[in-house]
């Protein structure tokens, strides 16, 4: 029974987003010791090998999502929802690969698009909100959204001491 090399096919493009690199079919291809035809036969295109980094690095984000809200996002209320983001967001641990949606200039509108599909139910306010709680979570949500961006990119990234303070801060303002 063959094993299929999907996963060591992502593994080894989001080893070289981590490093810095950029992706190429060639690249992926020789780090997994396929051919780039071989590569080719589960991802047909760039874009769609990065998609499917993008996809990986959501799925990941979602499972962790859920299980800070303990549901789905369907249903539950826009405080909810930006508050799991935030204190999931605030809490640390990202890197390099979840910068995946940005790191192909050519690809970047498919991938930032499939990025917004993605995280659209945790993230989107109903415009039905009152104005000032509308105001307080998407300032909750772009706290959020720099502390992870910092981190993931190292520029001057929150200490944890600064990450629970502003975790703490966020959470207010979706409280309010």
């Amino acid at each position: 029974m063959r094993t299929d090399p999907r996963p060591a096919i992502l593994a080894a493009a989001f080893s070289q987003l981590d490093e810095g690199r950029a992706v190429s079919l060639d690249s992926v291809a020789r780090s997994v010791g396929l051919t780039k035809p071989g590569v080719m036969y589960h991802f047909p295109t760039k874009e769609a090998l990065m998609l499917a980094l993008v996809d990986s690095v959501l799925d990941r984000w979602e499972e962790a999502l859920v299980a800070r809200l303990g549901s789905s996002p369907e249903g539950a209320a826009p405080a909810a929802r930006i508050g799991a983001y935030v204190d999931w967001s605030l809490s640390g641990g990202f890197d390099e690969t979840d910068l995946v949606a940005m790191s192909d200039p050519k690809l970047r509108r498919s991938l930032t698009q499939r990025w917004a599909e993605r995280l659209a139910p945790w993230l989107v306010v109903p415009d039905d909100v009152a104005p000032d709680e509308r105001t307080r979570l998407l300032a909750a949500r772009l706290l959020a959204d720099g502390g992870w961006l910092a981190e993931a990119a190292n520029v001057s990234p929150p200490t944890p001491g600064d990450l629970a303070q502003l975790r703490a801060f966020a959470h207010n303002l979706v409280k309010d």
